[in-house]
Parts: structure tokens; C-alpha cells; sequence
């Protein structure tokens, strides 16, 4: 069992920074790819970012591409989420969410086996 909580989200202006953190509390860490995915009011759950087992392959949405950068932590158990350049549509839950197989990075929801709360992101224009 994996148990996930985000922190670090908040209220910042359109053009800001934001760094999320999802510690995971299991041993296993090592062995699952991890992803980020938002909802925003009203709409359906969407990838964001994701990161293999190993760290070394990363993969991101058209619409975050260039601004996002995913990074795991081993030392930590965490999985970062830095966002840069943040725009009023970036507004949502930012939830993490783990997989042990296959090596990653998975950008298909359905296939996570674990889910974080969720952290608040609220980018004002």
C-alpha cells in the first residue's frame, strides 16, 4: 500500500512559480512511475506530467510542455512538480498518483493504482 499526500499549492499570479511535492509514505517507491494530473471545476481529470521508475524519462502535456518539469527525489520519496510561467487556466486540484508496472511514464489514468488528496492551485489573471 502507497500512500500519497501533495503539498505546496496556493494562490499566485498569472507569469508566477509554483513547486508541488507528493511524498510518498510507503518502501516501494522505487518501484512505481509516478504521475501528476488537475481537475478544474466542471471538467474531466487531465495528465499533466509523469516520470519513469528510474527518473530518466519524462513526459508532459502539450499544454504544460516547457513550462512543467517533473523530477523524483529517491532520497526523499517525493515526486516535484515545478511550474513555471503559470496561467489562469492552470487553476485546478493537482493531484499524484503511482503505478508499479510498467517502467513509465504512463499518461493514461486508469492504469495508477494509488492517488494523493490533491493540493489547490489557483492562478489569478
Amino acid at each position: 500500500q502507497e500512500q500519497l499526500v501533495e503539498s505546496g499549492g496556493g494562490l499566485v499570479q498569472a507569469g508566477g512559480s509554483l513547486r508541488l511535492s507528493c511524498a510518498a509514505s510507503g518502501r516501494s517507491f522505487a518501484s512505481y512511475s509516478m504521475g501528476w494530473f488537475r481537475q478544474a471545476p466542471g471538467k474531466e481529470r487531465e495528465f499533466v506530467a509523469a516520470v519513469s521508475r528510474g527518473g530518466d524519462i519524462s513526459d508532459y502535456s502539450d499544454s504544460v510542455k516547457g513550462r512543467f518539469s517533473i523530477a523524483r527525489d529517491f532520497a526523499e520519496n517525493t515526486v516535484l512538480l515545478q511550474m513555471n510561467r503559470l496561467k489562469p487556466e492552470d487553476t485546478a486540484v493537482y493531484h499524484c498518483a503511482a503505478v508499479r508496472p510498467p517502467w513509465g511514464p504512463i499518461r493514461d489514468a486508469n492504469q495508477y493504482d494509488y492517488w494523493g488528496q490533491g493540493t489547490q492551485v489557483t492562478v489569478s489573471s
